[in-house]
């Protein structure tokens, strides 16, 4: 009788441990499982919002060579100090294209791309989680068939002992798989940590360059639209409206017209000369008709001597 609790006592203790080793491994569990879920639901969330940023940057640079086209069109129809600023801007503005287009291949490649490997990142940490459920579950269960046979066949020492074997070698893979999940959940923290840092240092070096290149561009581009000669071109514009003779007639147009004060005075002018002929004239004719008198007076005088003598 002094054998029996002796050999119960231990039992009992090993019991005790073994299930606050199943409540510790629970909760490692479920904190996994948490992390693992967060990361799925956040990293997913991120990789699909990164990719409609580069499909709008794509398609900023889809209009934007639209814009250039259009720029070349028109310049091709403007005079000749419009048409090469015009010119040269659509050339700055086709270049930062160019670095546009560099800018969604390095972010798919370093942004999306990292993102979309945890996917199966994830799915490979779940089925470890699964691997280490599957154990901690099989533990579980050897426990509970322990429990049962002592209640069952508590004086069957051949059964016990085999259900207790049967319990040690299902603890000790559940140990197992728990230590290897350990060491795989820290390892995914590390990588992710490290991953993250990488993804969003890389967006960020990706955007300064772009941007870096976009002020130096638009920088020239401003410069070619400052360049254009208005006055230059206002010039040619009016040349193309006049035919290369229509100064010269312009000239003899202007040399025969005169203007309205100039005609006034000419008339006034004229008026005076005539005035002043007719004056001169009435003079003239008044002296002739004084200088007949005389004459008939001295006729007059001679025909009178001569008839008295």
């Amino acid at each position: 009788m002094a054998t029996g609790p002796k050999a119960e006592g231990p039992t009992a203790a090993a019991m005790l441990m073994l299930g606050r080793g199943l409540d510790s491994r629970d909760s490692q569990t479920r904190q996994v499982r948490e992390a693992v879920s967060n990361v799925e639901k956040h990293f997913g969330e991120l990789c699909q919002i990164f990719a409609a940023y580069i499909r709008k940057t794509a398609r900023l640079r889809d209009k934007a060579d639209l814009l250039v086209n259009e720029i070349h069109a028109y310049a091709a129809t403007e005079t000749p100090s419009l048409k090469l600023g015009l010119k040269n801007f659509a050339n700055e503005l086709s270049k930062l294209q160019d670095y546009r287009q560099a800018e969604v291949e390095r972010l798919e490649a370093k942004v999306v791309e990292p993102l979309k490997c945890y996917g199966t990142i994830v799915k490979l940490k779940r089925e470890d989680l699964k691997v280490t459920l599957t154990a901690k579950n099989r533990e579980a269960k050897q426990l509970s068939q322990l429990e049962r046979t002592r209640q069952r066949n508590p004086s069957d020492r051949h059964i016990i002992s085999q259900a207790e074997s049967e319990l040690q070698r299902a603890s000790l893979d559940a140990t197992r798989t728990s230590r290897q999940l350990e060491e795989t959940i820290d390892n995914f923290e590390k990588q992710k940590i490290r991953d993250i840092k990488n993804i969003f240092s890389e967006f960020i070096t990706i955007e300064m360059l772009f941007h870096g290149k976009a002020l130096e561009i638009y920088t020239a581009a401003y410069q070619n639209i400052q360049n254009i000669d208005e006055n230059e071109d206002l010039e040619v514009f009016r040349s193309s409206l006049y035919p290369p003779d229509h100064q010269s007639r312009l000239d003899i147009v202007r040399a025969n017209s005169k203007s309205p004060l100039q005609r006034t005075g000419s008339s006034k002018s004229c008026t005076g000369i005539h005035q002043i002929s007719r004056n001169m004239l009435k003079k003239e004719e008044e002296e002739e008709e004084e200088e007949d008198e005389y004459e008939d007076d001295d006729e007059e005088f001679e025909t009178t001597k001569k008839a008295s003598l």
